[in-house]
């Protein structure tokens, strides 16, 4: 299996206080990874050291040579009224490579086109940003982390202001890239996601790697697994791969 991304021994931290310690994690072509842990745990801080955005303090994060990486942030701040339409915000993923030109190429739309069809929003493509709502949003901005034919797909709880019947569609989308794409998918609750996921990597400062997507009461018991800090609703409990619904 061809290594996408090869982190050893990475330790990072804000002032003198530690944040990731210890930290071996490899994502390889065609990965589902579910990464969970509680807020503060270290998850986001993960993420942009593999963008490339933080410098661990020690350890390294090792890269493919040319990897593509696309990135979908937890949070979109994005003014509803600016007049740019779906298919422009999908083209406008191909900025970071250098592919997009001042003007729009006919293979470029095409491009975007095959885009929005795989995500369900082709229909919506001349349609304005602003009068989507927020799963069809995410939907858009969705494509355009893949226009660019990313070599891994990193989603930051992406399922964040989405009802839950999107959500479950949304799930079901990620699966369908994950057949051309890895994808590492952070989330606070590995309830919603363990469907989707292949394996799991919990994180709270220190980082416990499921080679599949099963926890059962005799892992959590073995060490001090960050998954007993996952939450649904108001109470926090374990997580079980019987755990009842």
């Amino acid at each position: 299996m061809t290594k996408l991304v090869d982190i050893q021994d990475l330790t990072f931290g804000y002032s003198t206080e530690p944040v990731l310690e210890g930290i071996n994690l490899t994502i390889s072509r065609n990965d589902f990874i579910g990464m969970i842990g509680p807020n503060g745990g270290g998850k986001s801080t993960l993420i942009r050291i593999i963008l490339g955005l933080l410098q661990p303090w020690s350890g390294k994060v090792l890269l493919t040579p040319s990897i593509n990486i696309g990135y979908l942030p937890q949070y979109h701040s994005f003014d509803s009224r600016f007049p740019i339409s779906v298919e422009e915000v999908v083209l406008s993923g191909l900025l970071k490579t250098g592919k997009l030109t001042s003007r729009i190429k006919s293979t470029e739309r095409r491009k975007a086109a095959e885009v929005l069809h795989k995500v369900g929003m082709e229909p919506f493509a001349k349609r304005s940003i602003g009068d989507l709502s927020g799963g069809q949003m995410q939907r858009v901005f969705i494509g355009r982390a893949l226009i660019s034919n990313p070599d891994l797909l990193i989603l930051d709880e992406p399922a964040t202001y989405v009802d839950n019947r999107f959500e479950q569609e949304l799930y079901q989308l990620m699966e369908t890239i994950n057949e051309t794409t890895a994808i590492l998918l952070v989330s606070h609750d590995v309830g919603q996601i363990l469907s989707s996921i292949k394996t799991i990597a919990c994180v709270n400062r220190r980082l416990h790697y499921h080679p599949n997507n099963k926890i059962t009461e005799e892992i959590l018991e073995s060490y001090n697994c960050p998954i007993d800090l996952i939450t649904h609703g108001h109470v926090p409990h374990r997580v079980l791969h019987n755990h009842p619904q």
